[in-house]
């Protein structure tokens, strides 16, 4: 069975992270798998030669002493990692998922994700993560290189866990777009819930047909949506939307441009992450 994939690194994210995923799970109907990944050490496996002149004898207990230093850390983070894992369990057995299972890994969080997600049915991370400030345009370093890698859609906790009954479903009415409404369609995740279906920009017929097929594909699969068209700027417009209708959720595509022209231009999804309060689902 597809599980809840599940990443948590220790940080203050880590509580909301597991009751999203719990959220998530008991939806579902799916088990969740909580991987702490530890990242790449620098130098693991041989300690850096900051011996310089020092004698044969000297250069060596040095060199001795830095490899002990260097697998005592090793050991204290796989202890922490662990302490962390059974923790997150306990608090996502405690919020409602049936089963999680534990894994504890060396690799980097992005290489975690692409050998493990095509087990997964969606994927869970915060917003921030442990070494992160809370500068409020600060972005946790591995988020948004999680979700552009991964072809999963993305839950993004954010600080605090609400339950989640108002969705709005950011919607341009491109082909990425149209594909994110069919996972919505396919899916148990939101269905029952009040949706809320926004195209931003001109009123056009061609937008309004647009926009009024996907809504009609989400009623045909049982789900309750309006759906609407506004005026003006995507990132200001569908902020101001979510903050006005109340909505606990916010779903849209993922990067619909290329990394090159979003480092240009920006990038309408990086823009959201930043500045939502809420969580976020992003659909590839």
């Amino acid at each position: 069975m597809l599980s809840i994939l599940t990443l948590i690194d220790g940080s203050v994210y880590t509580p909301s992270v597991c009751d999203h995923a719990a959220w998530a799970a008991t939806r579902l109907a799916a088990p969740v798998h909580l991987v702490h990944a530890l990242g790449r050490r620098p130098g693991a496996g041989a300690p850096a030669d900051f011996t310089g002149s020092l004698d044969v004898d000297a250069r060596d207990a040095l060199l001795e002493e830095l490899a002990e230093l260097d697998a005592q850390s090793a050991k204290l983070a796989h202890r922490r990692g662990r302490v962390i894992l059974d923790a997150a369990k306990a608090r996502l057995l405690e919020a409602g998922a049936s089963e999680a299972t534990l894994k504890l890994r060396n690799s980097d969080v992005v290489e975690t994700v692409e050998e493990l997600e095509a087990d997964a049915r969606l994927i869970v991370i915060g917003k921030r993560g442990e070494a992160a400030d809370f500068a409020k345009l600060h972005l946790g370093s591995n988020l948004e290189r999680v979700v552009r890698a991964s072809h999963k859609p993305v839950l993004v906790a954010s600080r605090a866990f609400k339950p989640i009954r108002k969705v709005l479903i950011a919607f341009d009415g491109g082909h990425s777009a149209t594909k994110a409404i069919e996972v919505i369609a396919g899916s148990p995740l939101l269905r029952g819930l009040d949706c809320r279906l926004l195209m931003v920009g001109a009123e056009t017929d061609e937008a309004r047909q647009r926009l009024e097929a996907a809504a009609d594909r989400l009623r045909r699969a049982d789900f309750m949506v309006e759906a609407g068209i506004e005026g003006g700027l995507p990132d200001d417009t569908i902020a101001r939307a979510a903050e006005r209708s109340g909505s606990d959720l916010l779903v849209m595509g993922a990067y619909g441009h290329s990394r090159i022209r979003s480092l240009i231009i920006g990038s309408t999804t990086t823009t959201m992450i930043r500045s939502c309060k809420i969580p976020l689902l992003l659909i590839r």
